[in-house]
């Protein structure tokens, strides 16, 4: 899990349990075409081969005179989250949450001021804080995401995202999802596929508003997590996190998950990286008519441009099979309009 001294998705997920923006629904462009209305479901796409390709698929596969028609119940789509759905950068937003959620429970912990990896996240080091390894790592991600009611989680998850802003961009980390990727989920729901992200960050830390932010219900995430068991707790029944990992949804363990919580095969996947590979190669094995999409960071200016040597988001075998294998490379640079949806 960590090649060359990088710490991929897989790394920082596995270890942190294991890591509102638009609220409406975007504004249709209509155009006129011989004096019929047209209505452009991607409008912040620009006109090429990627939109094209999207559209096409869509038009192929419900048409139920063509012979590639997919009857309702398998129109399974695949989201990941991080990268794909918002941005990752400089590191995965709910690590940021458990940095901060660690800063604000160290006042009970007074010990923690000399002792590591807590130390380093007190400090701001965060070179000290990545020599801790995967352990210091875990210790931090227990500390801040167990050891709590599932009610209780959700509710801090909230606030953080009410106030937290990303470091660079200055913005709350909801409003830093991809305008672009939204209309997508939309147009594939209008056309009745079922939307699913799934993503090896945390899911109790993305169902709190995912359905807000995304459309998505928070009944079709698909995630890691941490053990819970049922306390009884006097007439008043909770859910408690445990310090201990329950399921990692990342790489091989996305097509499981898949298995486990959907129950069928997707027909559509997307992802950015080479932890979303063996997603889109499950999907891309499906008898029925499938399209793997890979989203490419090419944008430096408004995103930022990374692929085979990024420690977060590495896309590397993942871009050398979507090429080989004539998948759906989405250049973020060149087929976005916009970026985020404040941009409009």
């Amino acid at each position: 899990m960590k090649r060359h001294g990088q710490y991929t998705f897989a790394t920082l997920l596995v270890f942190i349990s294991i890591h509102f923006a638009c609220n409406s629904p975007s504004q249709k462009e209509v155009q006129k075409k011989n004096g019929i209305a047209s209505i452009d479901p991607l409008p912040s796409w620009s006109d090429g081969a990627a939109k094209k390709a999207i559209i096409n698929y869509v038009k192929m596969v419900t048409d139920t005179a063509g012979g590639n028609f997919i009857p309702v119940p398998d129109r399974i789509a695949t989201f990941d989250n991080d990268g794909t759905l918002w941005s990752e950068k400089p590191i995965y937003f709910q690590f940021f949450f458990a940095l901060d959620r660690l800063k604000v429970i160290a006042a009970d912990h007074p010990e923690w001021k000399n002792k590591q990896p807590y130390k380093a996240v007190l400090d701001n080091d965060m070179s000290t804080l990545m020599k801790q390894g995967e352990k210091g790592l875990l210790q931090i991600v227990m500390a801040t995401h167990a050891g709590i009611s599932t009610d209780e989680f959700e509710s801090i998850v909230k606030q953080w995202l009410s106030t937290a802003k990303h470091p660079t961009k200055g913005r709350r980390y909801t409003e830093l999802v991809y305008q672009p990727m939204i209309e997508l989920i939309r147009y594939l729901q209008a056309n009745q596929f079922k939307t699913f992200i799934v993503s090896g960050g945390g899911i109790e830390f993305m169902r709190p508003w995912v359905e807000q932010v995304y459309g998505i219900p928070k009944d079709q995430v698909v995630g890691s997590s941490v053990k819970t068991v049922f306390d009884y707790n006097n007439g008043h029944p909770v859910l408690k996190r445990l310090a201990a990992v329950d399921f990692i949804d990342d790489k091989e363990g996305k097509p499981v998950g898949i298995n486990k919580f959907i129950g069928r095969k997707p027909v559509f996947a997307c992802g950015n990286s080479d932890g979303d590979l063996q997603m889109l190669q499950w999907t891309a094995s499906n008898s029925l008519k499938n399209l793997e999409l890979y989203i490419h960071h090419t944008d430096s200016t408004r995103e930022w441009s990374y692929d085979r040597q990024s420690a977060i988001g590495t896309l590397d075998k993942g871009l050398d099979e979507a090429q080989a294998k004539n998948w759906l490379l989405v250049d973020m640079k060149n087929d976005w309009k916009i970026i985020y949806p404040y941009e409009k």
